[in-house]
């Protein structure tokens, strides 16, 4: 692959000078660092935050070392294959749209060949990973959780539906699932409850960046609900994912058992994202529009409710521990 400069044009002719004709071929830093772009890095530490504290839940404290580091390990590949595959079917509408028009694959700084060559080997290495040193079950939760971004997301409902990012979710989801079976080598209903806390939190984090960039969006012809629906329709609807979302957190307080610790934290969290999403949707009503909208406000405020929340599921048993 070659990374090639733009040639600088002179002032009288407009035409390239002569010097700067020739291509550049890229330095092993710039093919890694495309490569790294591709995977999403931080999309995959979104994934991690949801991974790392639901293993703590399933080990009553700390995990095992090892289980920790190989699931945190091939749980990071696995993403970065679905990602990068991902890039690779989008990188079409990719160059449509502002927010991701400097991926690798957009300005073609890595070949569609060589996007889904990486991504398959990423998959093939984080299943054969979790097979040999965690177990089967996080394996196929993994693979599961690879094809449903792919197939069911990326390729079946992203170009097709304003539900796209409401079933297709369940991708981001499966972090949870993955880090409780790596621990215990089974499932139970707690982290259930947290795939649905996430699975609720999913549609008002992403619709209100997309409203953001709606133009980009309808640009990529991509039907997410910002584009097709109201500004009205899209915030009445985040209310009630948020509500959803905290419900469900205060569910896994009974159902994990766990201490006043984690439920004060949900109670405090939910509080505040109810009614800022309610917040939002009031100044909707009342004629604001666009950036007046601030809607970017609120996305950052879902981050750091979804960070905070599984701090405190990570920190809850180790409490739960110390008091016993």
């Amino acid at each position: 692959m070659a990374l090639t400069n733009r040639a600088p044009h002179t002032e009288e002719t407009g035409e390239p000078a002569a010097a700067a004709e020739a291509p550049r071929k890229a330095s092993f830093g710039e093919h890694a660092r495309a490569y790294v772009a591709l995977s999403k890095p931080r999309v995959i530490e979104l994934l991690l935050i949801t991974t790392i504290p639901v293993m703590f839940v399933a080990a009553g404290g700390v995990p095992p070392l090892w289980t920790a580091v190989a699931t945190l390990v091939f749980g990071t590949m696995s993403a970065a294959s679905a990602n990068a595959m991902n890039c690779y079917i989008d990188r079409d509408i990719d160059r449509e749209m502002r927010r991701t028009r400097q991926r690798p694959g957009a300005m073609d700084l890595v070949t569609p060949r060589g996007a889904l060559v990486y991504g398959l080997a990423l998959a093939i290495g984080s299943t054969v990973g979790f097979l040999v040193f965690v177990n089967t079950l996080s394996a196929v939760l993994s693979v599961f959780a690879i094809a449903f971004y792919i197939f069911v997301y990326t390729m079946l409902l992203k170009r097709r539906t304003a539900q796209n990012v409401v079933w297709g979710g369940i991708a981001g989801c499966m972090p949870v699932l993955i880090g409780w079976a790596a621990v215990t080598n089974s499932l139970d209903w707690a982290p259930f409850v947290l795939f649905l806390v996430v699975f609720f939190w999913t549609p008002p984090h992403t619709w209100t960046l997309a409203m953001r960039y709606r133009e980009d969006y309808a640009a990529a012809k991509v039907p997410m609900l910002p584009v097709v629906a109201s500004d009205r329709r899209v915030l009445l609807e985040s209310v009630l994912y948020s509500w959803a979302t905290v419900i469900v957190s205060l569910i896994f307080w009974p159902v994990a058992g766990t201490s006043w610790f984690y439920g004060v934290v949900a109670l405090v969290l939910g509080a505040l994202l109810v009614i800022q999403a309610h917040r939002l949707l009031s100044r909707s009503l009342a004629g604001v529009t666009g950036a007046q909208l601030k809607t970017m406000n609120f996305f950052h405020l879902t981050n750091a409710y979804l960070a905070l929340l599984f701090v405190a599921v990570t920190i809850d048993p180790l409490i739960a521990r110390f008091l016993l």
